[in-house]
């Protein structure tokens, strides 16, 4: 069976690396771990006593995932990082000790929730920077706070955007300084603090090195640096962060060589995604391996290999093909048998896929 193998200690280097580098910027963070879907496992083995104690809280945007995390730990800060359905409320506040808003109508439901938890529930305003996904509209975030502000069961602990997530908008300079303008209009209009400036994601990250994130922006929210060791701004790796974390083994299940082009009618019954053929392919043939994962686990655009020989060739519910050449080392020598397994380097998204199939094995490497 196709193996996803996580790499433990590279991962806890990388958070202990994050920490450090923060700290040093007097910047709060909170670790978000929804790539990998409340898994207990990875949870415990992660969030050790020194792994948390310098992280702010964590996030995720799944209430089970919320709610393991509080079973691994129930001492930790937990963030829910979208806007809450109404339907899940009770479960938000039991949960989430802080979620992200930018709802008048939710938040209200939230304090109503609080209060027959007998608790008080932190709230993160989301603004709308130009991302077009959650966030309150600028004209109207004074009043919005207002009326937040004053619900017996809410605390406003900060405000916050989203960039890059939907449209790719890229947190300059500019876009993160509007946001601290915000936070200022509002403690000057209300005469009170607010803890949290959260501007700053994985893809911020390399602004902080070129000195350009405005120093009111004390909170970020980091997933994918943290396990993968990039930024998503670049796609290139972050620092000295490792970026050896995740691999993939598919098994070959059968290799063999077959023409490059279909033989017969093409037609729109396929499933799955298929190569292009070229003009001068026909009645030509290369090698071909069947992998033992499909559509169902993953899509292979997120999915990469340091063979350059190996090509996508096409790919259903539970197989995907490649092409491998000739199937011949520099030596000349066979590369591959039936029975091997390829290595082939998961994207963020991909490992998230992989993780919630269960037709996927899941090793921790843990030395």
């Amino acid at each position: 069976m196709a193996e996803l193998q996580i790499n433990i200690p590279e991962i806890r280097n990388n958070i202990k690396k994050l920490n450090l580098y923060l700290k040093k910027n007097n910047i709060k963070w909170s670790l978000i771990t929804k790539v990998f879907s409340g898994d207990k496992e990875f949870l415990k083995l992660i969030l050790t006593p020194d792994i948390i104690k310098d992280i702010h809280s964590v996030g995720d945007s799944r209430l089970s995932s919320l709610k393991n995390l509080k079973e691994v730990n129930k001492d930790l800060i937990t963030i829910y990082i979208k806007p809450p359905a109404h339907a899940y409320i009770d479960e938000v506040v039991k949960y989430a000790d802080i979620s992200l808003n930018s709802s008048f109508k939710t938040i209200q439901a939230l304090n109503e929730a609080a209060r027959k938890q007998n608790k008080i529930h932190k709230v993160i305003v989301m603004i709308e920077l130009g991302e077009l996904r959650e966030g309150v509209n600028r004209d109207q975030l004074t009043e919005f706070y207002e009326k937040t502000f004053n619900l017996s069961n809410i605390e406003v602990v900060g405000l916050g955007s989203n960039l890059g997530c939907m449209y790719g908008i890229e947190p300059t300079y500019d876009k993160l300084l509007q946001l601290s303008l915000y936070k200022e209009i509002i403690e000057l209009k209300h005469g009170s603090k607010l803890e949290l400036l959260s501007g700053g994601s994985s893809i911020t990250l390399p602004l902080i090195e070129r000195r350009i994130v405005p120093p009111e922006i004390n909170h970020f929210r980091i997933g994918e640096s943290a396990f993968f060791g990039t930024s998503p701004l670049e796609n290139t790796k972050f620092l000295d962060l490792c970026t050896d974390t995740f691999n993939f083994y598919p098994s070959i299940i059968e290799l063999e060589e077959k023409g490059i082009v279909p033989d017969g009618v093409i037609g729109d019954a396929s499933i799955g995604h298929s190569a292009d053929f070229e003009d001068g392919d026909l009645g030509k043939t290369t090698f071909k391996a069947i992998l033992d994962f499909g559509l169902l686990d993953v899509d292979h655009e997120g999915l990469s290999s340091d063979d350059k020989n190996l090509k996508f060739v096409g790919i259903t519910s539970d197989m995907t093909v490649v092409d491998i050449g000739d199937n011949k080392d520099e030596n000349g020598k066979k590369k591959y048998n039936v029975g091997d397994s390829l290595c082939l380097k998961p994207s963020y998204i991909a490992v998230a896929r992989l993780l919630n199939s269960k037709f996927i094995d899941k090793k921790f490497i843990k030395k």
